[in-house]
């Protein structure tokens, strides 16, 4: 029987990341992004990782990947959800009821 190695933690695994911060001027519209994306987790966690945090109104991401294009389709997939969400309380406007 061969034996595999766990190379969930090796330091060069997750050698590819990114970073992208959100200005919403608001803790509540921040709140609402996040909640919207966090729901929808990564198709291989195993090739890529999606951390997200909110601070001062500002919603804050961090991508780490094993490849470059398992990053760049991450992010692009992301950015797109991003955006609706973004575009949604645009038009829904300030004084939304919840």
């Amino acid at each position: 029987m061969a034996a595999v190695a766990d190379l969930s933690d090796t330091p060069n695994q997750w050698e590819f990341s990114c970073d992208l911060e959100v200005d919403f001027e608001s803790e509540e519209n921040a709140s609402i992004v996040y909640a919207a994306l966090g729901v929808d987790k990564e198709l291989q966690p195993d090739k890529v990782k999606r951390q997200m945090w909110i601070s001062d109104g500002k919603l804050s991401v961090h991508f780490e990947a094993v490849e470059a294009r398992f990053l760049r389709a991450s992010f692009s997939a992301f950015v797109d959800v991003l955006t609706l969400a973004s575009k949604t309380i645009e038009e829904l406007g300030p004084g939304m009821v919840l």
